[in-house]
């Protein structure tokens, strides 16, 4: 496909799976770079299937049971909007991952401790600078976004893990669906591993030449562990480092 010095990718049109205020940003983003960008959401989030269990949990945690709250997922600070969670001022916030520190600040949520860079489990007990034996809540979509039990475990943490919200598929188009098969979508973005299945289970097989971008290692992994080829992994979990990504991986094409 052509592509230009100024614009490196002109000519490409690429699957933005997400919609909202997130695929209107990296939609910008990605016409500034000259493509053209497909927004068609694959997932949305639903409510857990476990409403007691989270509002219990929700109940102690406004009374303080808990030395710190994990938050893994920026949808989960929806949820804590949502039900209008104000924290103790003895209990202290731990987010993995850009994204997540964003929502919670745009919150008003407090940040104490961030895993930013590699949001590996093995990562997380190293820089995670927890007392052993600390109570701890851990608000988590339904499928876990690293082995937290092992995490728990290594820091020797009293900790309760619950589900905040559900991720269910969305149909896509039969346009976008015809397109990525085609050829004519030549790049899909993988934001999380429920967006790696969903392109699986919608769009699979994918063409050889169909060039995808995932948001960070760890979708990556998800990605791969699904059967998906990988060409292009953002190290940051930011829209500006997926972009870059892309662009960064065409250049060396040339």
């Amino acid at each position: 496909m052509p592509q230009k010095k100024s614009r490196p990718l002109a000519g490409w049109r690429v699957l933005v799976p997400r919609g909202g205020e997130w695929g209107n940003s990296i939609a910008a983003s990605l016409r500034g770079h000259g493509a053209e960008p497909v927004i068609s959401p694959m997932v949305n989030f639903a409510s857990t299937d476990r409403v007691d269990e989270l509002a219990d949990a929700l109940t102690r945690l406004r009374s303080g049971d808990f030395d710190w709250v994990l938050i893994t997922t920026a949808a989960t600070v929806d949820v804590l909007v949502s039900q209008d969670v104000d924290l103790p001022p003895r209990t202290r916030l731990a987010a993995v991952g850009e994204n997540s520190v964003s929502a919670l600040r745009l919150g008003g949520y407090p940040v104490d401790f961030t895993l930013a860079g590699d949001q590996s489990a093995e990562n997380l007990i190293e820089k995670w600078s927890v007392e052993r034996g600390s109570r701890v809540l851990i608000l988590s979509p339904e499928a876990p976004w690293i082995e937290l039990e092992g995490v728990t475990r290594s820091l020797g943490l009293h900790a309760e893990t619950v589900v905040a919200y559900r991720t269910v598929g969305i149909s896509v188009p039969d346009e976008v669906r015809s397109g990525v098969a085609e050829g004519t979508i030549g790049a899909v973005l993988v934001t999380s591993g429920s967006v790696a299945k969903q392109v699986r289970d919608q769009l699979s097989p994918l063409p050889a030449d169909t060039l995808v971008a995932a948001i960070g290692p760890r979708t990556a992994f998800d990605a791969r562990a699904l059967g998906i080829e990988i060409d292009v992994i953002a190290e940051e979990l930011t829209e500006e480092a997926l972009i870059g990504a892309l662009v960064a991986h065409l250049a060396q094409r040339r």
